[in-house]
């Protein structure tokens, strides 16, 4: 299979030298590639540096992967090292705790997320999907607007156990999550507004629950147990608005990524279509190359180094999962897309206890959607007539907010 670079990378292949270390650039209309040009050096010079506002930024996948790896020395709950103790995170929400309570909830929320669940769905996923496909009506359509945005928040609807009518709900939800500002003067009391109207839809579902027993998500998270213990209403909450906000992002932007991936190279659409047992090795390419999220948090819980730099207690790490899977020290020219690629070390979903409970789901809709989209079209490609939109940094998603595409049926 041929291996090409995409556009971006190429672009990101320019000297380095004009770029401002200081701070990462945005994701703009080249695609990222000085962001991945700016990673690049970081990783060579700079491999874990310090902002201007005195957090950490970490850069080599040896590292990144020693952090995850020590749930002990390395916190995610960032709430309660970062607050002094004043405050805590919600229980459901496993991105924000620590063993041994981390443990305990995964084990309690696994019991409504298992495997053959997950599997079970492919019917659903797969009539999800063909409707949204069957409503294009143009050989030129907006993948996003069209599949990538609805085809999570309806399968994710559906798993939650919540009207599939109020989808436009759970999209306004999952938009304005990734819209609002939280340095704007509005910012603070917007997001306020969005948890509160997000807390209050979902509370009364698992109000519900509890008076009549559901075999739905909601229904299942209500009735576990480990050791005697159960979920409480906040625990159910903040778990079901995670799946559905952190869920529907890691789909939506796997999808379009896809499709962006697919689009440097002509002959690969034909090959995935004649050969479809490329597709699993396809999607870990894409997910290596671009991850949905840029990076992930931790707090050193004591003083302590980092490829010899020291880093305090309590301090606010990033993690750059993009630079990780880019790393050179890993990665045979990790700027070349290579669907076959034998080293899979590849850390979009995390890794160690923290890594994605929706994993499976993800790498599922995408299986779905994509081997859907080649029964269909012949071609697609970019619509070289439009313009493609990104996600800002700051909302940590590396991916697109608009993917005009152009198709021919086959």
């Amino acid at each position: 299979m041929p291996q090409e670079t995409s556009d971006a990378v190429r672009e990101g292949s320019s000297p380095m030298t004009a770029l401002d270390v200081t701070a990462p650039p945005e994701i703009d209309l080249d695609g990222g590639a000085s962001l991945l040009a700016w990673l690049r050096r970081m990783r060579d010079e700079q491999p874990v540096w310090r902002d201007d506002k005195g957090n950490v930024h970490v850069f080599r996948h040896r590292d990144i992967q020693r952090i995850v790896s020590q749930p002990a020395a390395f916190s995610s709950d960032t709430v309660t090292s970062l607050s002094g103790g004043e405050r805590e995170p919600p229980g459901g929400t496993l991105l924000l705790l620590d063993p041994p309570r981390h443990g305990k909830m995964r084990r309690l929320v696994s019991q409504a997320f298992t495997a053959k669940m997950i599997s079970d769905l492919t019917p659903q996923i797969t009539d999800v999907a063909t409707r949204l496909l069957d409503d294009i009506d143009s050989d030129r359509f907006d993948l996003v607007d069209a599949l990538a945005n609805p085809l999570p928040v309806i399968v994710i609807a559906s798993m939650l156990g919540v009207p599939i009518s109020d989808r436009h709900l759970f999209q306004g939800w999952a938009d304005d999550l990734l819209t609002i500002d939280p340095a704007a003067p509005d910012g603070p009391a917007a997001f306020g507004r969005l948890v509160g109207e997000l807390d209050a839809y979902l509370r009364e579902h698992v109000t519900a629950r509890r008076r009549a027993p559901h075999d739905d998500l909601i229904g299942t998270l209500v009735r576990a147990e480990v050791d005697g213990e159960r979920l409480n209403d906040d625990d159910v909450v903040s778990f079901a608005a995670l799946l559905l906000l952190a869920g529907h992002v890691t789909t939506s932007v796997l999808l379009g990524n896809m499709l962006l991936s697919l689009n440097t190279d002509s002959d690969r659409w034909g090959e995935l279509r004649s050969d479809r047992s490329q597709i699993p090795a396809y999607i870990e390419e894409v997910l290596r190359c671009r991850p949905p999220f840029l990076k992930i948090e931790r707090v050193p819980t004591a003083d302590t180094e980092i490829a010899g730099v020291p880093v305090a207690a309590n301090t606010m790490m990033h993690l750059w999962l993009l630079s990780a899977n880019r790393d050179e020290r890993v990665f045979d020219d990790p700027d070349h897309f290579v669907p076959l690629r034998p080293n899979a070390r590849q850390v979009a979903f995390g890794h160690g206890i923290h890594y994605c409970l929706g994993a499976p789901l993800a790498r599922l809709e995408g299986r779905i959607a994509l081997n859907l989209m080649l029964d269909r079209f012949s071609e697609v490609r970019l619509d070289r007539d439009a313009q493609l939109s990104y996600y800002e940094n700051r909302v940590n998603v590396f991916g697109l907010r608009r993917l005009p595409l152009a198709s021919r049926r086959a």
